[in-house]
């Protein structure tokens, strides 16, 4: 559940939470073509609340506008301002942003090019996406039945609103089945990511997760940690893995701004490991969770100030 907040941006202005409305014909809701991202604001070890990645965020939420053909009506600089006033505005220390651009009320149909596109910056409170404990305990995954969308089918690199009916189904198909997530396979059986979350796979001290050719998001969180491993001088292998991969691994855990770093016990009934969080899991978290959180400042550009 949702808690309200003071105040929404939309198109310019701090609109109240119970007037951000759209017309129920609005096109991007019959036909899910909008933009969107999630972002985490913290507020760090020095009593200050930052923004994490900030223009990263924005900026893949317009190469996402580009990718299907929506012209935004606000630039990068411009969003970036009012997902720092929306924090400001509701007086917000911790919380999650959810920019969305969006096709507005118009034309109906399939092509509809010059309906309205729209903007608008939604802040709220949201805790561990996948449960208090999953961070120390981790959570148990099974492998979907359904697949990962292809690149021929699709866009894997655009953060699109209809796109994530796929995570849906296969979200509630591992929740109906008695699992945390669910772990999606591209069409020819390779390992992808979860419902929302980039995966990692550890072995034998490596680090491996599927490469950017794959059917999966270039995750922000997922850039992060493999920045970090390389800071700390742990190996890196970006390619394929298949899903046995996975049963033997000595570690798996799923990262993601909602998800954070989030280390995964068991799939597909088959315990990861010891069963437990593993070692490099609890290094790379604790150096992220310094970052975002703590006072490890050596990614200064990485923290917009919020106040």
């Amino acid at each position: 559940m949702v808690d309200k907040v003071k105040s929404i941006w939309m198109d310019g202005q701090l609109v109240p939470w119970d007037d951000a409305n759209v017309h129920v014909l609005t096109h991007s809701f019959h036909y899910g073509v909008a933009a969107f991202e999630g972002i985490r604001a913290y507020k760090r070890a020095d009593g200050k609340t930052y923004v994490f990645r900030l223009t990263d965020h924005i900026q893949r939420l317009l190469d996402t506008c580009r990718l299907a053909l929506m012209k935004p009506t606000y630039d990068l600089a411009a969003i970036e301002s009012a997902c720092v006033e929306v924090l400001q505005t509701n007086e917000m220390a911790d919380g999650y942003l959810r920019p969305l651009i969006y096709m507005g009320e118009g034309a109906m149909g399939i092509y509809a090019p010059d309906n309205p596109v729209k903007t608008s910056v939604i802040a709220w409170k949201w805790g561990r996406y996948l449960g208090a404990s999953a961070i120390e305990n981790g959570i148990r995954a099974k492998v979907s039945s359904f697949s990962r969308m292809h690149v021929n089918i699709s866009l894997p690199k655009a953060k699109m609103t209809g796109q994530y009916t796929n995570s849906v189904l296969a979200k509630r198909e591992a929740k109906l089945g008695g699992y945390d997530e669910a772990i999606m396979l591209d069409v020819n059986g390779n390992v992808c990511e979860g419902t929302g979350e980039n995966i990692f796979v550890v072995k034998k001290g490596v680090l491996y997760t599927p490469d950017l050719s794959c059917s999966v998001l270039a995750g922000i969180t997922r850039d992060t940690i493999l920045r970090i491993a390389r800071e700390d001088g742990i190996p890196i292998i970006e390619g394929r893995l298949t899903r046995e991969q996975l049963w033997l691994a000595d570690e798996v855990f799923l990262t993601g701004t909602a998800a954070e770093v989030t280390p995964v016990r068991e799939v597909d009934d088959r315990p990861i490991g010891t069963g437990q969080r593993g070692e490099v899991t609890k290094r790379l978290q604790e150096r992220y969770f310094d970052i975002v959180s703590g006072s490890d400042n050596r990614h200064p550009e990485w923290l917009t100030f919020v106040h």
